[in-house]
């Protein structure tokens, strides 16, 4: 599994009207074994379908390749209207990175697949961004300058024949663009006007790319080589244009945010306001087409919660819930962070759930007291230290914004996004215990009969035996670093909730021991003595230490109860 090459590939078909089509593609994509489509998002008034789907690299593009050919099959483009820009039926197929997988090996994946598609199709393919071939072929919007009505002349030039395929027009067809890049995060702003010029204004200020320069007299100037002089934009990154959406009955700024970790997504929704309150224009909201990865709506989440002077060391849930509502994202059609959000998307997927962290207490109290031996102390464990860091998150949380501990402020909304970090840790690691496990339940089944299924079935054991060993220390590791948090709770923290900041020191060390009692259960099977010297040694010194530190928090806070 470590070795596999994980990608996304996002295309753009030139079809967003015609559901027979739009469905044919997608089952071409998820006929695909070892592909998850994960989103399908149609717009009737862009005439264009964005697909997502990720998984092992090959099998990608060979997805890739049969949603191609579909659409080869079912798309005219000499029929086709649409607002969005565009010159092909798959008009843009990109490959990202996502685990496993370097840049260049999404470079080398989009080269094939485009040779591929221009040899079996017969099309024109250019290759762009990452993959490019020369330097001013990096930019999808130089490729695709002139459109699908401008391509027949602009493939008769020399410095326009395509990377792959025929230097002639296809008509049904058109032209491909495909290539590797970063995540791109396709995000539009609603205005309160129907005027595309307008929004267009504010795009053309906010791009990267800017706008012309124009003289006294209205006139583009030009550079010495007769070149339109650019004043560049606000926001690096940014590529943005406007144009009217009739189904919204608003004008959009349509942006494709290239790297939101130069860019965030609040400072691209926040500029754009700015720009079109100087124009007498309101941002009525936002939308995302497509995908988008979980970090920059966290970010945006604590970001607005910070500018309302509140902590920023909210709840995954509660983060992304501020970022919606601050942004709008569901003004205009509906927002399902487990169908937009890149991570959860792919989990849900894989069938990769949360079983036990998602269960209701009672349920999961109910599963702990059963008959199985899983869930047991180790899934307890994990759960005891999230606890812990919850109520150090809780502490903080109830003190930034509290009259009179203004200088524990900044401290504390930090120390609250640690203690949230911890807590996710520790829920996954509930269920991690489990499936490590269960493991070695598996590993017990395999065949003995031959020598060598015997040897094999010994080598699966200890495998996970150690896996069995690992995740408890990691658990008691976490469960440390919880126990700190809350020492500085107990010290900084609303003194009202001094006790909480106790309770959250216990059940943090109850994690730690708890975590350490099934190191130790589980090296007992281990057979390498130097590994199980090591944890043994780590396992101790973990609880040595946790007793000391859980000791001196619990004794700060029975010192301020007592005043």
């Amino acid at each position: 599994m470590t070795n596999r090459k994980i990608v996304e590939c996002v295309p753009n078909f030139s079809e967003g009207r015609d559901r027979s089509t739009i469905d044919a593609i997608a089952r071409a994509i998820s006929a695909v074994a070892e592909v998850s489509l994960l989103d399908v998002d149609p717009g009737a008034d862009t005439n264009r379908t964005v697909y997502t789907f990720v998984g092992e690299m090959e099998a990608v593009a060979e997805a890739a390749f049969q949603a191609a050919r579909t659409a080869y099959e079912l798309i005219d483009m000499t029929r086709h209207q649409g607002a969005h820009p565009r010159m092909g039926a798959l008009d843009v197929c990109p490959f990202v990175p996502v685990s496993g997988a370097t840049m260049e090996d999404c470079v080398d994946v989009s080269r094939r697949f485009g040779e591929r598609l221009a040899r079996e199709l017969g099309v024109p393919v250019y290759l762009y961004e990452k993959a490019a071939s020369r330097s001013e072929r990096v930019s999808l919007a130089d490729i695709r300058s002139g459109e699908y009505e401008g391509l027949a002349a602009k493939l008769a030039r020399p410095e326009w024949k395509p990377d792959f395929g025929p230097a002639t027009f296809v008509p049904r067809w058109g032209g491909t663009v495909t290539g590797a890049r970063d995540f791109l995060v396709a995000y539009n702003v609603n205005l309160n006007t129907r005027d595309k010029k307008l929004a267009n204004e504010v795009a053309m200020t906010i791009r990267e790319g800017g706008r012309a320069a124009k003289d006294a007299n209205g006139n583009i100037m030009k550079d010495g080589q007769g070149a339109s002089i650019k004043v560049p934009g606000l926001l690096r990154d940014v590529r943005a244009i406007g144009w009217y959406i009739e189904t919204y009955r608003c004008a959009q700024i349509s942006i494709n945010l290239v790297n939101y970790h130069t860019t965030p997504l609040h400072v691209v929704f926040e500029t754009a306001k700015a720009e079109a309150e100087r124009l007498g224009l309101l941002v009525t909201g936002s939308e995302l087409v497509g995908l988008i990865p979980l970090e920059p709506l966290v970010q945006a989440g604590r970001y607005f919660l910070k500018k309302q002077g509140k902590s920023e060391g909210a709840c995954e849930k509660d983060l992304i819930e501020a970022a919606m509502m601050s942004m709008g994202l569901d003004s205009v059609g509906d927002f399902d962070p487990e169908k937009k959000v890149v991570e959860y998307a792919a989990r849900r997927a894989a069938g990769d759930s949360a079983v036990l962290a998602g269960m209701t207490v009672s349920a999961f109290v109910d599963e702990v007291s059963g008959d199985s031996p899983a869930p047991g102390g180790g899934s307890v464990a994990a759960l005891a230290g999230s606890l812990g860091a919850a109520l150090s998150a809780m502490v903080a949380n109830l003190t930034v914004g509290k009259k009179g501990y203004e200088g524990s402020w900044t401290e504390l909304s930090s120390l609250a996004v640690k203690a949230q970090a911890l807590k996710a840790s520790l829920l996954r690691a509930v269920d991690e215990d489990t499936r490590a496990f269960a493991a070695i339940m598996e590993a017990m089944k395999l065949p003995k009969a031959t020598a060598q299924e015997k040897a094999a079935r010994d080598a699966a054991i200890q495998s996970s035996y150690r896996r069995a060993s690992l995740v408890p220390l990691e658990t008691a590791e976490t469960c440390l670093a919880a126990i700190a948090l809350a020492g500085v709770a107990a010290d900084k923290g609303n003194t009202n909730s001094v006790s909480d900041a106790g309770v959250g020191a216990l059940m943090a060390r109850t994690g730690v021991e708890g975590a350490v009692l099934n190191v130790l259960i589980n090296i007992v099977s281990v057979s390498d003595p130097a590994f199980v010297s090591e944890l043994k040694a780590k396992a101790e010194a973990l609880l040595a230490r946790a007793n000391a530190d859980c000791g001196v928090v619990v004794a700060r806070v029975r010192a301020s109860i007592k005043g």
